[in-house]
């Protein structure tokens, strides 16, 4: 038994090494390959199925378990088991008709990691195949159908057969070569990103709030008066006020006007208050203006699960998991995903909610024509989720044909322009102030304007379709 559990596993690793910080994107293509032809001799599809995401999720996630420990062991395992339940589909559908094995492999395949856009916890959709293409040309897929489409291309394209998979590869080149939407540039804005520095690996409850912003601030005022600037970007909740306190005319909302003023430029901050009754807190992102005013505010809506809210808090307590590292739940905010600075509307997609393409989506939606993407990777140990948040960055500028400017307290810190090449992008760790110019850009891509929803319904139709075909190949057999 243990010898047929061998090639899916390694199949898995290969997959998980296509990922970000690792990278070799043709790796996934190699991973499901292999995958697809253990699947084809496994008695045991479940099993296999299992075993082949295991082999992706255990590296790919390995950050997960510094920041929680049962978390991660419980996303390995659902992981697993949404995979293995895809294999099982798959060979019930081929069982009568061997001929659909493949493409009923490709189908339920893309609905696991489908799944894992809203499951569990309101979706989970870390090291995706879509992450793991964000440098290759398959990545181009994303401008029509999101994440979606390019998992269901790299699928298609590893699980298919050899005349299925010529098909697949020419219509591949048709889609790297058209252009899609009608998108275009209408001006340009000069950001300035400031990233504080300071060590990794760090919770904000072992973390002097002061220190953080005092390192924000030192690092801002390196930067000279410049009428070309538009902002100047702070990363998520390095301002953050404990103990019922506002930052609206608090000092560090004076210190941060103050410079404001100095440059003549709105500031987009990063600040956490307390949620009103003390009960939880708040993550939001707003404006300052050089005069002190506070114009604009986003509240994050879709919280980080184990680390700004603690999913079956009771439960996890009761086992003796580390509860403490989240006393208090995040507030989810309920306002559209966008901020106004200096006549420049901006999408706004704080941390987590960038490997959502909807999110991103609802701020182009309502105008912006730039995306921000304050975060602050300083929690987590080693540079895994980093590296694959500026890969979602990557796969997010291109579904919506906007730059993205990224902005973390630690790094990474950086912008990624619309085709996904990535631009000064900071190191780990350092104090350091990026400037760029970037295109403002209106229009929509197909992608912006039909989201997911198509792409999942087309994979839900050919699975059914391909059962039928089985189903109908069964009673021939039969008669």
């Amino acid at each position: 038994m243990v010898r047929r559990l061998v090639p899916p596993f390694v199949a898995g690793l290969l997959v998980a090494a296509s990922m970000p910080p690792w990278g070799w994107w043709p790796l996934a293509l190699v991973g499901c390959a292999l995958y697809a032809r253990s699947a084809d001799r496994s008695p045991v599809p479940f099993r296999t199925g299992a075993v082949w995401a295991l082999g992706w999720f255990v590296p790919s996630l390995v950050w997960m378990w510094w920041l929680t420990a049962p978390g991660y062991v419980l996303a390995c395992l659902g992981f697993a088991v949404l995979h293995g339940a895809a294999g099982t589909v798959a060979s019930v559908v081929g069982g009568s008709a061997p001929h659909l094995r493949r493409p009923a492999l490709v189908a339920a395949h893309a609905l696991a990691e489908t799944a894992r856009l809203s499951i569990p916890f309101g979706g989970v959709p870390l090291a995706t195949l879509a992450v793991s293409q964000s440098q290759s040309p398959v990545a181009r897929f994303a401008t029509v159908g999101g994440a979606v489409l390019v998992c269901w291309t790299v699928m298609g394209i590893s699980f298919a057969g050899h005349r299925t998979r010529g098909i697949l590869l020419a219509v591949a080149l048709l889609f790297v070569a058209v252009p899609f939407g009608s998108v275009h540039t209408d001006g340009t804005a000069r950001f300035a990103v400031v990233q504080g520095g300071g060590e990794q690996g760090t919770h904000a409850i072992d973390t002097d709030p002061t220190v953080v912003f005092d390192a924000h601030v030192d690092a801002t005022r390196s930067l000279a008066p410049d009428e070309r600037l538009t902002a100047v970007v702070w990363p998520e909740n390095v301002i953050n006020m404990p103990g019922q306190r506002a930052f609206e005319g608090s000092p560090e909302h004076r210190a941060v006007a103050a410079e404001a003023r100095r440059l003549g430029v709105p500031f987009i901050v990063g600040i956490t208050e307390d949620a009103p009754g003390g009960a939880g807190f708040t993550n939001a992102q707003v404006v300052v203006q050089p005069d002190g005013r506070i114009t604009a505010r986003y509240d994050k809506r879709r919280r980080v699960p184990f680390g700004e809210y603690m999913p079956m808090r009771g439960v996890l307590d009761a086992l003796g998991a580390p509860v403490e590292l989240v006393p208090r739940d995040a507030v989810a905010g309920t306002g559209p995903a966008f901020l106004d600075a200096n006549n420049v509307r901006a999408a706004v997609a704080i941390s987590w909610e960038v490997f959502f393409g909807g999110r991103v989506n609802e701020g182009v939606a309502s105008g912006g024509r730039v995306i921000l993407n304050p975060t602050n990777g300083s929690s987590y140990t080693l540079t895994v989720l980093q590296t694959q948040q500026i890969a979602s960055s990557r796969v997010r500028a291109r579904e919506q044909g906007r730059w993205v400017v990224q902005a973390a307290p630690t790094g990474f810190s950086a912008f990624v322009s619309p085709d996904g090449t990535v631009l000064e992008r900071t190191g780990i760790g350092e104090r350091r102030v990026i400037t760029a110019d970037v295109e403002l850009r209106s229009g929509r891509t197909p992608y912006s304007r039909t989201g997911n929803e198509p792409w999942v319904l087309a994979l839900v139709a050919w699975l059914c379709v391909l059962a039928m075909r089985a189903a109908s190949a069964n009673r021939r057999g039969r008669s």
